[in-house]
């Protein structure tokens, strides 16, 4: 019998998925609990990867002609009222703030004192209080098109919480736009998913599928809404980024007119579309392995890692002389149109601790250098989307050269391996009897992605999440136009959905 590898992280992925999440976040340092109920402290490597995550995607929101502005985090009662499908998506998660001031009671205690005349909702999302706005922004065709974005936090009360996943408070930004025509808000909506699935395939190394939501999986008040869906590596969906076409609803219960060229006073068409931290929890659920996390080096807080190996205090300053020298040669060097970001380890920790707190954490590349590597001017470099065990030598001038090219190289073998999981375990279905038996439970694996026909009946949506917890992830953009018989009704379909369990 051969003996288990050792993993960095227990229990494995195929031991307990849900804790092996849990304990790569710890072990990479990323975050943790918050003293708050359901709230979480983001911990500066993984707030580094969320600011990677902000900064990208808002020089791409900036490029397509959008602006940043920031609205309250408070909104009244009433706005919520005003659009009632809104108001009711929502109402099972708002948190609800009723006073304005504590009073000591008396016990001593602080009590709450000072009763609003309105209760204040703590924003679940903004586009009602952003429509107040829009109402007097927006009074001429010239006004359009308003394109505005938000880097904000929101707070959902949610009763069963995860790190990055689902929490109480997250960060995300929202963006909210204002057109004249129906056309142009859709071309808006669209724009906005495509940027999302080029972020996701490109920078996050994730393969996703673009689609439509359908009637019951769509945004509260929106007309149409599109995602993109990712594959986790226990097979279960992600939705990771979402645009809502919004029509005239929000337009019309916030009063957003203005006066066309033609003389005429009508209402205008909206749009909003966001991401959040969620994308954190994808990036883990996507590359992480036994061995902790694995980060996508277009999103790496830093590339390389450099390592002194010093056993004798007399060799020690040489050494680091040396690594302050190929910290600054790397520095030299670009990836991704930016100097490549290097830290160099130089704590008094024994070597393998130090090397597997930073494999751990995901960084692309670990750089040993030692006394020897100073002779022969080499390094010992490891590659994270390589076993732990293949590191190896390699000129120093070379390794510098060639360092670009490795980044890129990794990049895009996680993106590779990514969709080769995902082509794997993704099936078509014919037979209401082969998709129940894809989707029957089997410990922490959840069947995977499935393409089948449906006919366009809510009660079908209804009775397999009651059956499996599967649901209609999107009505794909491509490869759906297929026509058939549902397999659960015996219906015509005009073409397949995309089935999955989801986060």
């Amino acid at each position: 019998m051969s003996k288990k590898a050792k993993t960095a992280i227990t229990p494995t992925r195929t031991e307990d998925y849900p804790e092996w999440y849990q304990q790569v976040i710890r072990a990479a340092d990323l975050a943790e609990v918050s003293p708050v109920r359901g709230c979480m402290v983001i911990k500066p490597w993984g707030y580094a990867l969320w600011e990677n995550i902000q900064k990208e995607l808002d020089a791409k929101f900036k490029e397509t002609g959008h602006q940043n502005a920031y609205f309250p985090l408070f909104i009244p009662l009433r706005y919520l009222q005003r659009e009632a499908e809104h108001v009711e998506g929502f109402a099972k998660e708002c948190a609800v703030v009723t006073h304005s001031k504590l009073e000591a009671g008396e016990d001593g205690q602080l009590v709450p004192a000072g009763q609003l005349e309105e209760p204040l909702i703590v924003r679940p999302t903004s586009e009602t209080i952003i429509g107040e706005l829009f109402a007097k922004w927006v009074q001429s065709y010239r006004d359009l098109p308003l394109l505005i974005n938000q880097w904000a936090n929101v707070v959902r009360w949610e009763m069963r919480t995860r790190l990055f996943l689902r929490t109480a408070e997250f960060l995300w930004q929202e963006g909210h736009t204002v057109h004249a025509t129906s056309e142009e808000a859709m071309e808006e909506t669209r724009l906005i998913l495509d940027l999302y699935a080029d972020f996701a395939e490109n920078y996050m190394a994730m393969p996703v599928i673009k689609g439509e939501k359908t009637e019951g999986e769509r945004f509260p008040g929106a007309l149409h809404t599109y995602s993109i869906e990712a594959m986790m590596q226990d097979r279960k969906a992600l939705q990771a980024g979402t645009s809502h076409f919004l029509g005239q609803n929000f337009s019309k219960a916030s009063n957003i007119q203005y006066l066309d060229k033609g003389g005429q006073q009508v209402h205008a068409w909206t749009t909003s579309w966001g991401v959040s931290t969620r994308l954190v929890g994808g990036l883990i659920m996507t590359h992480a392995d036994d061995n902790g996390m694995v980060v996508p080096p277009r999103l790496a807080p830093s590339h390389v890692v450099i390592l002194p190996i010093t056993p004798k205090e007399e060799t020690r300053a040489q050494v680091l002389e040396h690594c302050e020298k190929l910290a600054q040669e790397i520095r030299d060097q670009s990836y991704d149109g930016k100097p490549v970001r290097v830290e160099l380890d130089d704590r008094d920790l024994r070597g393998g601790e130090k090397m597997w707190q930073w494999v751990k954490k995901g960084i692309p590349l670990t750089v040993e250098v030692g006394p020897r590597d100073l002779e022969s001017d080499s390094v010992f470099v490891g590659r994270r989307d390589l076993g732990p065990q293949e590191r190896a030598g390699m000129p120093r001038a070379k390794f510098v050269d060639d360092l670009p090219s490795i980044l890129q190289e990794m990049q895009n073998n996680l993106h590779q391996k990514a969709h080769e999981f995902q082509k794997a375990n993704t099936v078509t279905l014919d037979t209401k009897e082969d998709f129940y038996d894809f989707f029957a439970p089997r410990d922490e694996i959840h069947g995977g992605f499935a393409l089948a026909h449906w006919a366009h009946d809510p009660a079908t949506e209804e009775q397999l999440q009651k059956d499996l917890k599967v649901s209609i992830r999107c009505i794909p953009d491509e490869g759906n136009k297929e026509s058939g018989t549902c397999p659960f009704t015996g219906k015509p379909s005009d073409g397949r959905v995309l089935f999955s369990k989801a986060y």
